[in-house]
């Protein structure tokens, strides 16, 4: 009997061996940290279910989601980014959906050399840019934007003092940064701020102070349900005047537990929210109802939120990377999360369901004016109501 030689014999066993190899390689790889439980599950609830219509395909690589949740806390945040790009070696990061979690995460992300998007807003997450923050991409609107039209908004409708109650956290500061910077440079006054934990059950004392001074608006810097406290209590204590809120409130469960309280609240958002309302002309209506129409068609009509939409265009700025991203090395190793770092800083023109991304090394948001528009909550929904 003849046996094969040794080489032959190596070779029979090798062969499979490297295609597997190289099969496990072809796998991309997306780690996502969302909160959906905690004060913020009213935001993560709605960008895992976005997640979950996800294509499994990029490119023609296969791609498999692993999705944690870090309960709206920063330490597990951390600990989900150090266990997605130690342990499960991901290509890519999405999330946190909170900007005190994304800030906690920033380290990790350029420690292990892994691109992350985040879903949360505040611009200091991608500013000023570092060798931190190099790594670190975001998907909603800076507050800068937002706030923009937001005054603009006031201005037209002859505002001329306002108070202001936000967050006594990243996401409140960077809001009354931007907000406090162009209300000067509008001539409108702001007459009192005031802040507030979002696991805060009153804030009586701080609402009692605003009203103090009669300001003509009060502007809300919230996010999700713990935004419906101030003005529950505006209400309650009979304030008669504009009540505003930021992007943060885009959430079905603002609106359940706001109820009566926030109708007539005027906010910025994203484009998709009010999609279906959008003038024909606008540049991201068809991007935004495709995308509508798909999240609709799953979890049912008047659905889709603000996080939802940033959640998709997540989806749409890896997918639009990762071609080019492939030409320099594998899904699964060190060249590619690099390449891809590369490629995400290099789109443009890219339409997502929030507006139109040109990003460059000192932008990592990408977004302009086509971004935003006013809404207003009318018959317990969000609906359009100025700009775009």
């Amino acid at each position: 009997m003849q046996f094969p030689s040794l080489r032959r014999f190596v070779g029979l066993f090798c062969i499979p061996l490297a295609a597997f190899s190289l099969s496990a390689y072809a796998q991309i790889k997306v780690g996502v940290t969302i909160s959906t439980t905690g004060p913020a599950a009213a935001i993560g609830i709605p960008s895992k279910n976005a997640m979950l219509l996800w294509p499994k395909e990029i490119a023609g690589q296969k791609v498999q989601y692993v999705i944690l949740d870090d309960g709206s806390d920063p330490t597990n945040a951390v600990r989900n980014a150090r266990k997605l790009s130690a342990e499960e070696k991901v290509d890519v990061i999405v999330g946190s959906n909170t900007t005190p979690n994304a800030l906690a995460m920033l380290a990790v992300a350029a420690e292990s050399e892994t691109p992350m998007i985040t879903l949360a807003a505040s611009s200091s997450i991608v500013e000023p840019m570092d060798d931190k923050r190099a790594w670190v991409f975001k998907m909603p609107q800076n507050d800068s934007h937002m706030a923009t039209i937001l005054t603009q908004h006031m201005v037209d409708n002859g505002v001329k003092t306002v108070g202001f109650i936000g967050f006594s956290d990243a996401y409140g500061e960077g809001w009354w940064r931007e907000f406090s910077k162009l209300a000067e440079l509008r001539k409108i006054k702001v007459v009192a701020s005031e802040r507030y934990a979002r696991t805060d059950t009153s804030v009586t004392g701080q609402i009692l102070k605003i009203m103090l001074v009669k300001p003509d608006a009060v502007l809300v810097a919230a996010s999700a349900t713990p935004a419906v406290l101030p003005q529950k209590t505006l209400i309650e204590r009979g304030y008669q005047g504009r009540i505003y809120q930021t992007h943060g409130i885009g959430t079905l469960e603002f609106l359940k537990v706001g109820g009566k309280d926030v109708e007539g609240t005027f906010f910025p958002t994203g484009p998709a929210v009010v999609a279906k309302q959008l003038p024909e002309g606008n540049p991201v209506k068809k991007i935004g109802m495709d995308f509508v129409k798909r999240y609709e068609a799953v979890y049912g009509a008047d659905t889709m939120t603000q996080f939802a939409a940033d959640a998709w265009g997540a989806y749409m700025l890896i997918a639009n990377a990762v071609p080019q991203a492939l030409k320099s090395g594998q899904p699964g190793t060190k060249q590619f999360r690099a390449a891809l770092r590369n490629a995400l800083e290099s789109t443009k023109n890219l339409t997502v369901p929030q507006g139109i991304i040109n990003m460059n090394p000192k932008d990592h948001v990408g977004l302009d004016q086509r971004s935003r528009v006013m809404g207003r909550i009318q018959k317990n929904k969000f609906t359009y109501a100025y700009g775009g």
